[in-house]
């Protein structure tokens, strides 16, 4: 009786676990961020700064500018890991940098909301380590392999339940 129940949960858990692997294996999904708003200022120009995570200038840094994809402007940050690019027009830009890529909404000159900033402050993350999560690997392999996985789980459990001979002699 006892038994039965053991092989009732084992096989119970091994579903459980194979119908919820790929939920919890599954990557977040990647935050998509309102672009941020920002003025040019006369003649399309746009400014900005480049700094690492604790506020220095990261100075000779190459920032690249796109619009849907497609390259529209470079610069180079002087010493103190400023730059300037000239003849924007007002539209949605993606703006990279080492360590850094975000989306700004620009501006054409005095039509900017009031709530936009006059030039853009990219923050360098290039020398932040984040962790892996050790269990991203483990959980993607379980999702590959879905009756892999539950082979071993059962194994797991049915093996010790088999070689146990504490039960009594009949």
């Amino acid at each position: 009786m006892m038994l039965r129940r053991l092989q009732s949960a084992a096989a119970t858990a091994a579903c459980v676990c194979m119908l919820a692997a790929p939920a919890l294996a599954a990557p977040p999904a990647p935050q998509r961020l309102a672009p941020t708003d920002v003025a040019l200022r006369d003649g399309g120009v746009l400014v900005g700064q480049l700094v690492d995570g604790q506020g220095a200038p990261l100075p000779s840094a190459t920032i690249s500018i796109q619009s849907q994809g497609r390259p529209v402007a470079e610069a180079k940050t002087n010493d103190q890991g400023e730059f300037a690019v000239n003849g924007l027009k007002g539209g949605v830009y993606e703006i990279a940098a080492p360590g850094h890529q975000g989306a700004y909404r620009v501006w054409a000159p005095r039509t900017a909301p009031p709530a936009a900033s006059n030039g853009v402050l990219l923050v360098s993350d290039a020398d932040v380590v984040r962790g892996a999560n050790p269990f991203s690997a483990i959980g993607g392999w379980v999702v590959k392999h879905p009756l892999m996985t539950a082979g071993i789980v059962a194994a797991a459990i049915a093996i010790p339940i088999a070689l146990d001979d504490d039960d009594p002699s009949s």
